[in-house]
């Protein structure tokens, strides 16, 4: 095991996800280990997708994911023993935070600010979704009395929390575009110039600024190269996934099929 883990953190080391895998992969050595079940804290996708490689690594572990509701994007993960009889409980709440929706406009910015400002980790916070007047923050359970008791603002305006029920969250339908189109070359900006609807200029400076993700990574830099089967995501645009390369055209371009998530 001790060979496993090491393969594992080299793997990610030098990486936005290194200190990540420290941690999974040490709790899941613990699960082994403890021949229980045990449960991570809201994981982002790519720390979910690095949860799969370890526990495929490790052996003897099986891992399941759940976020409060069906497309949740932050979920919990169990990593259980193969031996384990039990099922997994992922003690997940949500909360409702509710205000006026006709003198306030508030969003997920604002919403998940507010909560990190109260000294709250990110791990004990899953979706967050934002409408007109509410918006239901999906927690571990255990913080549930902490939040009712302290989450009385939100960017200036006074909301009312309680406790709702995950029945209550309807499952996640995002629209979906495919796109056809042919690029110079696989890199990062040509990608994501084709799939998000801008120059490639403008494409090099959205990464440069960060604001552009490979697989839930902040993209290096423009000439990165792509390849099928990868996510690139765009704050406040949506993800895009790139389906598939199709080979060289006569001029010399790469034809693509991407699709795009709103």
């Amino acid at each position: 095991m001790q060979d496993a883990r090491e393969k594992i953190i080299r793997y990610y080391k030098g990486t936005a996800g290194e200190a990540s895998a420290v941690k999974l992969v040490d709790f899941a050595a613990q699960t082994v280990k403890s021949r229980k079940c045990k449960l991570t804290g809201f994981l982002s996708p790519f720390e979910q997708e690095m949860a799969g490689v370890i526990a495929n690594s490790l052996g003897e572990l099986n891992v399941d994911f759940y976020g409060g509701y069906r497309g949740a994007e932050r979920q919990r993960a169990a990593f259980c023993r193969e031996d384990f009889k039990g099922t997994p409980n992922f003690e997940i709440d949500v909360i409702k935070a509710e205000w006026n929706g006709e003198f306030a406009r508030l969003g997920h910015r604002d919403v998940l600010g507010s909560i990190l400002s109260l000294g709250v980790d990110r791990e004990y916070i899953g979706d967050i979704i934002a409408t007109k007047d509410c918006a239901r923050i999906l927690i571990d359970k255990k913080m549930g009395e902490y939040f009712t008791l302290n989450l009385t603002q939100i960017g200036g305006t006074t909301v009312t929390t309680s406790i709702d029920e995950l029945e209550n969250i309807s499952a996640k339908e995002e629209r979906t575009k495919e796109i056809k189109a042919t690029v110079a070359s696989l890199r990062a900006d040509s990608i994501a110039a084709a799939g998000f609807g801008m120059s490639r200029s403008k494409a090099a400076t959205e990464i440069a600024a960060e604001k552009i993700k490979l697989n839930w990574q902040t993209v290096k830099n423009a000439s990165q190269s792509i390849k099928e089967g990868d996510i690139l995501s765009m704050r406040g645009r949506g993800r895009l996934e790139v389906v598939e390369v199709r080979g060289q055209t006569k001029k010399g371009r790469v034809g693509v099929l991407l699709k795009r998530f709103f």
